[in-house]
């Protein structure tokens, strides 16, 4: 009997792990793709995207930061150096 309630907690034990690493996968793919958008970009550019519609992708990607603060923090903190010191170079922050 305590052979099935171990596997009973961990299996769904394993599938949140699971998820949990897909979703940090996917948080870390996103801040990469972000720094290297801004480590590519010139001032210009970066200025001409500013007023561009959000992708599909990236719709999805704000609503997970959104709904999930842990994510919020882990991407925030990934991208934070390397995106505002390319917005300040380019005199984007006042």
């Amino acid at each position: 009997m305590s052979k099935s309630i171990g596997a009973g907690v961990f299996v769904p034990a394993l599938i949140v792990a699971g998820a949990v690493a897909a979703q940090g996968m996917l948080v870390d793919a996103a801040a990469d793709k972000v720094i290297k958008k801004y480590q590519a970009a010139t001032c210009d550019q970066l200025k001409a995207q500013k007023s561009e519609p959000a992708t599909a992708k990236e719709k999805i990607a704000l609503d997970l930061l959104r709904d999930d603060p842990k994510a919020r923090v882990a991407f925030v903190n990934q991208i934070a150096a390397p995106v505002l010191n390319k917005m300040f170079e380019c005199g984007m922050i006042p």
